[in-house]
């Protein structure tokens, strides 16, 4: 399985499609924070916008991708040189449509929504990513022509409004996470994303680790494998994925190892050994640092999840 499928699995990420904007000029849109384990994304069809998070200001381009992992607040300005004009929102079943407050025509064409992940690897995943990313597809032509199409789809199942408008609307959503995890880089912003070096050699040892996390990964191993002298691998490896060799095992193996401990009924120490670990202490340290709690915590919330949701079921 590729890396990018790969992490998508472990993350269970879930994407839903939240509103359709069709603002005219000089339009604000204010968007809350989202709640924990949840990251925002906007992707702008048409036209041009501004987007202000944190103390950054992005600027977006039809074919542009904005994904905000923190998941925080932030606004939506259209360029204008009129007064500032607010928004009024219609709820219809797949989603909201949000437009000008006075009624002016639209000047972009903006799909917002969200992806749920799960506590384990995804909140790895999630956290280990710029924030914010922002990608411009447009600036390639053969991701241009990828979301050409995928606009155009989504388009027309926004218009249909059919059976099944959310889960098809959610499946393209997915489809644009996984393109941006997909990209070298945020191209409108230069960061480094860590899911797809772009150095082959590199590449190859994310595959390997992702593949196989308990193996004996030493760094002389590695080199080996991107058949690189141990200080220039070293020295390309934080460059492609930004961070060291040492941080990119660790999150990984944790990564492997909440995919385990959700999935099987092993014993932390045998899950410790299976994603490298030869020391179920050291595992559990490591574990509690990257998602917050224990291992044997991380299980019994997973298991009090499950049960709630077969209480459900069972109503």
């Amino acid at each position: 399985m590729d890396p990018v499928s790969h992490l998508l699995r472990l993350a269970k990420v879930t994407a839903t499609l939240d509103r359709r904007c069709l603002l005219g000029a000089a339009t604000r849109m204010d968007v809350g924070e989202r709640q924990f384990l949840e990251a925002q994304f906007h992707v702008l069809l048409e036209g041009e916008c501004r987007l202000l998070v944190s103390d950054m200001a992005l600027d977006m381009k039809p074919g542009d991708f904005v994904l905000i992992p923190g998941g925080a607040a932030h606004r939506v300005i259209t360029p204008g040189e009129y007064r500032e004009v607010t928004t009024a929102e219609l709820e219809e079943e797949s989603f909201i449509t949000t437009r000008s407050a006075d009624d002016g025509s639209p000047v972009i064409d903006l799909f917002c929504g969200h992806y749920a992940f799960d506590p384990g690897a995804g909140a790895v995943l999630f956290r280990t990513l710029p924030n914010p990313v922002h990608v411009s597809f447009g600036d390639s032509a053969e991701t241009d022509t990828m979301l050409r199409t995928l606009s155009e789809l989504m388009r027309s199942e926004a218009g249909n409004r059919g059976p099944g408008t959310s889960v098809i609307l959610s499946a393209f959503s997915t489809v644009l996470l996984a393109m941006v995890l997909r990209s070298a880089r945020g191209s409108a912003t230069g960061e480094t994303l860590w899911t797809a070096p772009s150095d082959p050699r590199i590449a190859e040892v994310v595959q390997a680790v992702l593949e196989e996390p308990g193996n004996n990964w030493s760094i002389t191993r590695l080199a080996q494998l991107a058949a690189m002298s141990r200080a220039t691998f070293l020295r390309y490896f934080t460059r492609e994925t930004g961070m060291t060799v040492g941080v990119f095992l660790v999150r990984t193996r944790v990564m492997a190892a909440a995919d385990i401990l959700s999935s099987t009924g092993h014993t932390v120490a045998t899950v410790a050994g299976l994603v490298g670990y030869g020391s179920e202490s050291a595992f559990s340290r490591v574990f509690r640092s990257e998602v917050g709690m224990s291992p044997a915590e991380f299980r019994r919330d997973q298991f009090r999840g499950e049960r709630d949701l077969r209480g459900i079921r069972t109503r």
